[in-house]
């Protein structure tokens, strides 16, 4: 069976970067922002977005281009016979389905708070009172459960019309809707009195703030955030690779897609931290930024109700992204290693990622006194380590050293299918770094973050 091709450029890109956009960009990127004093953190983490995040990605581009395979496939058309570096795409696909089990959930918090702020629900609340929202939604069971069906429903659904007529087409529209809306919202907070002092604690750096939280503290943040933002290690970017032709150079591609990456994480801060000045909320406020903090500005905000809708909007459309691409890719994986068709893969799948989603969805109620991770944890927090801290960073390390090492694939066949086509290429000086120096990091990063 021929494989799939995607319809245009401009469809791998917003592919691509909506798989890296998600949560760790509008959620998690402004939070840490805050927490690591603003402008200092921001600099490190565009910094450790060029050494590290966008040769790992290109890496992965490459490896999928070549293989025309998905991840859990890849290793058997490009290692040599006898090797055994093919486990790591059941790993791989593992990833996949545990980084949905928490993903669903976090995408049906945004879906559940869009029609909160749409329905007036937190029209004349108090700040307790919002506090009280989020904390009830996340006391619902039937609420909970209902909220992540709808999205692996919604997701599914989309992706068995097929890459091009299904994925590729509402993504395109999504990403679009996405950059505009953030335009928008980003416009209307830097024009809110007192605003410019958020854009001053977002974009000028204190290194004063920086030694007291010490210097250390504030580069693990940034490392792990650009690290993390663009999904590398579990072949959530070898699968866009396997989709598309040899026009473009892969380095090139790899740059695009940091960059609108970047651009939407930048922008979320423009959106909040004006806001919070403008407002006299304390930007360090951490992961209750979004759901207890920002309905509490945009109760004071002139149309209020109207950008608080445009921001759930938002963020919905930013966590599905990442669901759509990932469903793609478990729906690839299982084409390829079962013969399955497009749409038996999507119809098996639904009953089998609502059932995964269950212990995340109910671990705020019904698995409440299931605390893993210490007093407090819940299952998500137990899930999202096991993605964030082991997956993504050792699927990353063994897709590096597969890629550059003479036991794997070889640096010369790597840069052999990077460079083809037009764009910016991998040079030669590049080899000592991504051959020795990127794992070294990587490493860092994996020992760091545990």
């Amino acid at each position: 069976m021929e494989r799939e091709r995607l319809g245009s450029r401009l469809g791998f890109l917003l592919l691509s970067a909506g798989c890296a956009i998600g949560i760790g960009n509008v959620w998690k990127f402004p939070y840490m922002a805050g927490q690591y004093g603003g402008g200092a953190f921001v600099l490190f983490y565009l910094f450790f977005l060029v050494i590290l995040g966008i040769p790992v990605m290109t890496i992965e581009f490459s490896l999928g281009r070549a293989s025309r395979k998905s991840p859990v496939r890849l290793y058997h058309a490009l290692e040599k016979p006898g090797q055994k570096w093919h486990w790591h795409g059941y790993a791989a696909m593992a990833g996949n389905y545990l980084l949905m089990m928490f993903y669903t959930t976090v995408a049906g918090w945004m879906l559940h708070y869009f029609f909160y702020m749409a329905d007036g629900t937190f029209v004349g609340t108090d700040a307790e009172t919002v506090g009280n929202v989020f904390e009830n939604m996340l006391a619902d069971p039937y609420g909970m459960i209902g909220f992540m069906a709808v999205v692996v429903l919604l997701g599914f659904g989309i992706c068995s019309r097929g890459l091009r007529n299904g994925l590729e087409k509402v993504s395109k529209i999504m990403m679009l809707a996405l950059l505009a809306i953030m335009i928008v919202l980003a416009f209307n907070s830097l024009l809110l009195e007192n605003g410019r002092e958020g854009l001053r604690f977002y974009l000028l750096p204190d290194f004063g703030r920086m030694l007291e939280l010490g210097i250390g503290n504030v580069m693990l943040g940034a490392m792990t955030q650009a690290f993390f933002t663009l999904s590398l290690g579990i072949g959530a970017m070898a699968i866009w690779g396997s989709y598309i032709g040899n026009e473009r150079t892969l380095l090139g591609e790899a740059v695009n897609v940091a960059v609108l990456d970047t651009f939407v994480a930048f922008v979320s801060g423009l959106i909040i931290f004006p806001a919070c000045f403008a407002y006299g909320v304390s930007p360090d406020s951490g992961p209750g930024l979004i759901f207890v903090t920002l309905p509490n500005i945009f109760n004071h905000m002139p149309a209020g109700r109207l950008w608080g809708s445009l921001f759930f909007v938002f963020m919905f459309f930013a966590a599905f992204s990442t669901v759509l691409a990932v469903f793609e890719n478990i729906i690839s994986c299982c084409m390829d290693l079962f013969g399955w068709s497009r749409k038996k893969a999507c119809y098996l799948n639904i009953p089998a990622v609502i059932l995964l989603s269950l212990p995340c969805a109910a671990g705020y109620n019904l698995l409440s006194g299931f605390q893993p991770r210490g007093a407090g944890s819940t299952v998500l927090d137990l899930e999202d380590f096991l993605v964030s801290n082991l997956f993504l960073p050792l699927g990353s390390l063994i897709y590096i050293v597969f890629a550059t090492s003479r036991y794997g694939w070889g640096w010369n066949r790597l840069v052999a299918e990077a460079n083809q086509g037009k764009g910016l290429k991998i040079a030669r000086w590049m080899r000592v770094y991504m051959t020795y120096v990127l794992p070294v990091i990587v490493l860092l990063v994996f020992w760091m973050s545990l």
